[in-house]
């Protein structure tokens, strides 16, 4: 079915060319606002570059053609300062809803029916396990992806890991020095916790250290570049480097348990990933291409024998792209690593990086310096950039063990939404299985709701209480007004045998009615919008929306109670189709809908 703004925008183009004779290619329509009678507004003040005229004038002699000529349509109108605004037909939403009620896909894009596009996310360090930061990050990410497929792109999802460096030889040498032989297996804690640990004893040790050669004499400077734990970690980092076998074999070791952590974390959260990179084969990556940089020459040479990439016409700074001494810079392996996904996934027309916005900046010079080198695809870089995560007691630093572990806050979540359920009393008849997933169900979707109605951009303070609310804009809002759509419907189908919701059509559309089917009209354009933005922000604002119209619609209308036969199938279609959207919008959240809540 053709969308109502393109048959309408058809009608106002044949207007303008019969009523002024001029010739239009487009015309600027939106939603009607909500104070204003009508459903779609023409900004008339649009037009007057092409039109001389008073605007109000222009505005009635257009409403009055459109009403006259397609009345099937344009019912009414009223214009209200440059805007015309449109009463849209009951029959054209009716007919809408009579083509896409048994259209599940509706609002989605053909699946791999637009380019490829590889999202980067969680990106950890092997020292410490995910914390709230990460927790961000990773929905995000993950919801970035899942709004790109629905709109048709194929996606692959990956992620680099840090593993390597100055502060992986931390945990290691600690747990050397303390560990006595501790493993995930003789303590139960999970491997990324263990090592999370010993980073943070690293850190107790090295200050002790810097105040005992303070004490002696020496300078904070001076302590904190000869603190010995330190001087120890500098060694294994120079041993690892020359792929000493002890060392190897110890680091190959306690990443093994972190993986082993993380990837319970990330089942915990419900994201996932096409493939992994590690920055242990990566590091190396992207000597080659400074030198094809030089002979292109995007890059210049510096005396010392250091190479750089002068950014400064751009408004940048320059920028060094290799040591003197020939050793590369966080630049050089992301351009390696860009270079080298693109071999790995030749379809790849552009990429996602999900990283916090401290690295923005960096991302702008990638991103630059990739399109010098002549890569098309480097035109379709994104820094999905979004800001930090604060709670109510403040700041979080890992090396001081104050951060908010993502496996505990979790838990937390499944425990407040059991508080909360049990105090609400609805859960007669659940075996304590289905009261446990309904826990995880209920805290995950609070948790990621929270995060993802925020404009990525923006800083975030995380009240888990406040997220967990069974009113407002809240995920358990949303989730119980799921659940108790699935209600209507299963009560439906006990009274009419099951039978499939045939005859919708009645004579005429509630106020509250036509509110909620011109909704599900947005939400292809809410599927592209929140896609073209990378926002999962758009999308669920949307759905909360939607789902305010649906509760003031319940609580004023009768569905199942209604003795007209057609009013009463119309209205269990309407909800059927708000439930399938709800989940859908959820999906892409990678938040789950509950059947009974």
């Amino acid at each position: 079915m053709q969308n109502l703004n393109d048959i309408l925008k058809q009608h106002i183009l044949q207007a303008v060319q019969e009523l002024y004779n001029v010739s239009l290619e487009n015309v600027e329509l939106q939603q009607t606002k909500k104070e204003f009678v009508g459903d779609v507004t023409l900004v008339v003040f649009s037009l007057l570059r092409h039109i001389k005229g008073n605007p109000v004038q222009i505005g009635e002699q257009i409403g009055t053609y459109l009403k006259e000529k397609v009345g099937n349509l344009v019912t009414d109108f009223n214009v209200i300062k440059g805007f015309l605004n449109l009463v849209i037909a009951d029959t054209y939403y009716l007919n809408f809803l009579t083509e896409i009620k048994d259209n599940p896909l509706f609002g989605l894009a053909t699946p791999n029916s637009k380019e490829a596009i590889l999202v980067e996310y969680s990106s950890p360090n092997t020292n410490k396990p995910l914390h709230l930061g990460h927790i961000r990050n990773n929905l995000l990410g993950y919801s970035v992806a899942e709004i790109l497929k629905a709109a048709g792109h194929k996606v692959y999802k990956t992620q680099i890991i840090n593993d390597r460096g100055i502060h992986i030889c931390k945990s290691m040498v600690a747990w050397q020095r303390f560990g006595n032989g501790e493993t995930p297996e003789n303590t139960g804690l999970k491997g990324d916790k263990l090592v999370g640990n010993y980073y943070v004893a690293f850190d107790k040790a090295y200050k002790e250290e810097i105040q005992e050669l303070i004490a002696q004499g020496k300078s904070k400077e001076e302590a904190e570049k000869q603190a010995p734990i330190f001087l120890s970690a500098q060694q294994m980092l120079r041993q690892w480097e020359a792929g000493a076998p002890e060392v190897m074999k110890l680091w190959k070791q306690m990443n093994g348990w972190v993986y082993d952590g993380f990837a319970v974390t990330y089942k915990n959260l419900g994201v996932d990933f096409d493939s992994y990179y590690y920055e242990s084969n990566t590091y190396l990556l992207g000597k080659d291409i400074v030198e094809q940089g030089l002979q292109k020459g995007v890059f210049f040479k510096k005396e010392d024998g250091s190479v750089w990439c002068d950014l400064t016409a751009d408004g940048l700074d320059e920028k060094l792209v290799l040591r003197a001494d020939g050793t590369s810079v966080y630049i050089t392996q992301d351009m390696g690593t860009a270079i080298q996904r693109v071999k790995d996934y030749p379809d790849v027309k552009g990429m996602v990086y999900t990283v916090g916005n401290e690295q923005d900046y960096h991302f702008k010079v990638l991103f630059l310096i990739l399109k010098k080198l002549g890569y098309d695809w480097a035109s379709h870089l994104y820094h999905l950039s979004y800001g930090m995560v604060d709670l109510p007691s403040g700041k979080m630093k890992s090396r001081e063990g104050t951060v908010v572990d993502a496996d505990d806050l979790i838990a937390e979540m499944e425990q407040t939404a059991k508080v909360i359920s049990q105090e609400l009393g609805k859960l007669d008849g659940y075996t304590k299985a289905q009261k446990e997933a309904l826990y995880h169900t209920i805290g995950l979707g609070a948790l990621k709701y929270y995060i993802l109605k925020v404009d990525p951009k923006k800083r975030i303070l995380f009240d888990p209480k406040e997220s967990i609310d069974f009113q407002g804009n809240t995920g358990p809002f949303i989730q119980y007004t799921y659940a108790r759509i699935q209600s209507i419907l299963r009560k439906y189908a006990e009274t009419n045998n099951n039978k499939e919701i045939t005859a919708i059509q009645p004579d005429a559309l509630q106020e509250k009615e036509k509110n909620l089917l011109k909704s599900i009209t947005l939400f292809p354009f809410i599927v592209q919008d929140a896609a073209d933005n990378y926002s999962p922000a758009v999308v669920a604002n949307y759905v909360y929306d939607l789902v305010k119209d649906f509760n003031s619609f319940y609580q004023n209308v009768s569905i199942l109670g209604e003795e007209d036969t057609n009013k009463r199938h119309f209205r269990v279609a309407l909800s059927k189709k708000i439930g399938e959207i709800i989940a859908e919008s959820f999906k892409m959240l990678g938040i789950q809908v509950p059947e009974r809540m």
